[in-house]
């Protein structure tokens, strides 16, 4: 399978700063989906990129899914590292405006595996 080209760091700042304003406030309106999308795909791609491997899945439904982390390579079904959450909470941890651990505690971040949490120390992807 052909590699992903890297992720642009300008594409990715910008992307990024078309949704800062709604992580920042939830009572700023939502972005439209397509910049959501942008947002959540090129940091979660860019964290690939710093993070290479395949021993850890992050999962931003629907968004995308990508490996990450050094490790043991899984090939079938599903993986024993896996990191879920919804595409808001995502970018508040790819952004540092909310820690890997008060998402697990809060709930909003599922966290299985005993390499899941390796995630954290590649957080923040991007700063706003």
């Amino acid at each position: 399978m052909a590699r992903r080209p890297a992720v642009d760091p300008a594409e990715l700042r910008a992307a990024v700063a078309v949704v800062s304003d709604w992580l920042r406030a939830e009572s700023v309106p939502a972005p439209a989906r397509a910049e959501l999308a942008a947002a959540v795909k090129g940091t979660a791609r860019a964290l690939a990129g710093n993070a290479p491997g395949h021993s850890v899945e992050v999962r931003v439904p629907p968004f995308v899914a990508v490996q990450c982390i050094e490790g043991p390579r899984h090939t079938r079904g599903t993986p024993p590292n896996v990191v879920e959450t919804d595409a808001r909470t995502w970018l508040l941890l790819a952004t540092g405006l909310l820690s890997f651990d008060d998402a697990v505690e809060s709930g909003a971040l599922s966290a299985s595996g005993l390499r899941a949490g390796e995630l954290a120390r590649w957080l923040p992807v991007v700063a706003i």
